[in-house]
């Protein structure tokens, strides 16, 4: 058993301003997103992208996610508290993040890029697609040094106690998610990338393997305890908002690969 790193979730406080690790972490995720972007819209030009396009899409990615990430949250786990409730909304200083909120914010901010700088919007999803990873394997260290979204009592020898969640040592399912939807996820989608695809088929290998990555590592992570399991003692809200993306991510790849051996 490992004993959990007693970090401080914030990491700078002026008076009453206080910056925190999580906060950072997605700043620097969409930091190294924006920097990667940049390099390859730079160094192959093939892709038709310029870095000062990259620039101007990294505003409306930023705000996409964010938004959407908060309002995905409040409605897909914590409804019933927004129904009593409803500016918990606004109250982001509280906490609750959903990549599937993001997702979907991330989605409506490339149609808005992609319609007001006359693109298609798959040009667009599968340049970004491969510069997402990065974030989200931020985002799950900065729950990570908070102590939260922790995993199931395990026997390991990497189990950690962490703050709040009693006395059983638990699998740091933070850290299995940052390494599968960051890491792998990452050299997957960049490598995949580095010469022309059908048009979708990054996009859609962005789906496939982040929802198996989610769908896999929830069967290590504790449910959401006002939530819990939704059926068979297993299925979580994270695996079945992750099922509609895998089956469109399969069905972008099978899409793009048939449409690209009829134009061949």
């Amino acid at each position: 058993m490992l004993s959990f790193p007693d970090i401080d979730p914030v990491a700078i406080a002026i008076g009453p301003v206080a910056i925190r690790w999580y906060g950072l972490a997605y700043i620097a995720g969409i930091g190294i997103g924006w920097c990667l972007g940049r390099r390859r819209a730079a160094r192959e030009p093939w892709r038709g992208w310029k870095p000062q396009q990259v620039d101007d899409f990294v505003f409306y990615f930023a705000l996409g996610a964010v938004l959407g990430g908060r309002v995905g949250y409040v409605l897909f786990y914590d409804f019933s508290r927004f129904v009593s409730d409803p500016l918990v909304l606004v109250r982001i200083w509280e906490g609750g993040m959903s990549f599937h909120g993001g997702l979907l914010g991330s989605i409506a901010a490339m149609a808005l890029f992609a319609r007001r700088h006359g693109l298609g919007f798959f040009p667009v999803a599968d340049f970004f697609a491969p510069l997402v990873p990065p974030g989200l394997g931020a985002g799950r260290i900065g729950n990570f040094v908070n102590g939260e979204l922790w995993g199931k009592p395990a026997e390991v020898p990497w189990a950690m106690v962490f703050p709040g969640a009693g006395p059983a040592a638990r699998h740091p399912s933070q850290l299995y998610e940052a390494a599968l939807e960051g890491l792998v996820l990452f050299a997957v989608l960049w490598w995949y990338s580095r010469r022309p695809r059908p048009r979708m088929a990054v996009s859609g290998l962005f789906l496939v393997g982040y929802a198996a990555a989610r769908c896999v590592v929830e069967l290590a992570r504790e449910p959401d305890a006002h939530i819990g399991y939704l059926a068979f003692g297993w299925l979580t809200t994270g695996q079945l908002l992750s099922m509609p993306m895998l089956v469109a991510g399969v069905a972008m790849l099978w899409w793009g690969g048939r449409r690209a051996r009829e134009a061949s």
